[in-house]
């Protein structure tokens, strides 16, 4: 294990799968201690698991991000557990499909919450604490969708990916003077059980898109939120820094031959 996060304590929301996992477990073999938050249970548990045999450190709390209630538990869970809370990655969001022409005020509705709310309640909740201690690292998974590209069926999900970053800037003015940095990752296609969710054609279709030739995984993104959560990165706030293997770069396919 190395330790640049040797003695911090993190919480990483939505982390019982997918990026969140990876981001979880590479934080926990660079010494710090994680707050697995997730609504599944059983999930949550098994990353506690695999994190204890790799040598590190974590506990499950769950917790439903677009519930304030949730969201204050969970800070309060992660200082209790392990005494104090230096790290937040706001990693939680759902991506349901529905082209606009048939989505519903509903499926709209949820997507803000979980994505969008959910980010505003889990830095909230956790600034509080990090402003006592005058430290802090938040770091938000924005995506490239919504922010620099667009999907169809996507147009709710990149809503809320753009609007954390507009959230995340006025987070940083406000938190700097407290010790406390805000900034973003922004995935392109990682490899994740989501990802799949959507058939190995549209897999097929993606990694064709990447100018590396493969699909990210979630340990890349991971290992780009740890340098936000550094002590390397003291000096950066407001930012984000896209992780896609190159996919936003080409002009057209042309430019991938």
């Amino acid at each position: 294990m190395a330790e640049r996060l040797n003695g911090k304590v993190a919480i990483v929301t939505g982390s019982s799968r997918g990026i969140g996992k990876g981001i979880a477990k590479v934080f926990a073999a660079e010494g710090a201690k994680v707050l697995i938050v997730a609504r599944d249970e059983q999930a949550g548990n098994s990353v506690v698991d695999q994190i204890g045999k790799a040598g590190g450190e974590a506990a499950f709390c769950r917790a439903d991000v677009s519930r304030w209630a949730d969201a204050l538990a969970m800070a309060q869970a992660a200082v209790a557990r392990f005494g104090r809370l230096d790290i937040l990655v706001s990693n939680a969001g759902i991506f349901p499909s529905a082209r606009i022409e048939a989505m519903t005020e509903a499926e709209w509705d949820q997507v803000q919450a979980v994505n969008l709310k959910g980010t505003f309640f889990a830095v909230k909740a956790c600034f509080a604490r990090m402003k006592a201690q005058r430290y802090g690292r938040i770091v938000l998974t924005s995506s490239i969708t919504g922010p620099v590209t667009g999907l169809p069926g996507w147009a709710h999900y990149g809503a809320t990916k753009a609007g954390m970053l507009g959230f995340l800037r006025s987070a940083a003015l406000e938190f700097a003077r407290h010790g406390v940095t805000v900034n973003a990752v922004l995935p392109g296609n990682i490899r994740t059980e989501g990802l799949a969710e959507l058939g190995a054609e549209y897999l097929r279709r993606m990694e064709q898109a990447i100018p590396v030739g493969k699909l990210g995984e979630p340990e890349d993104v991971g290992h780009a939120a740890l340098f936000l959560a550094s002590a390397e990165a003291r000096f950066i706030t407001g930012q984000t820094l896209i992780v896609d293997g190159g996919q936003v770069l080409p002009e057209s396919l042309d430019a991938l031959q």
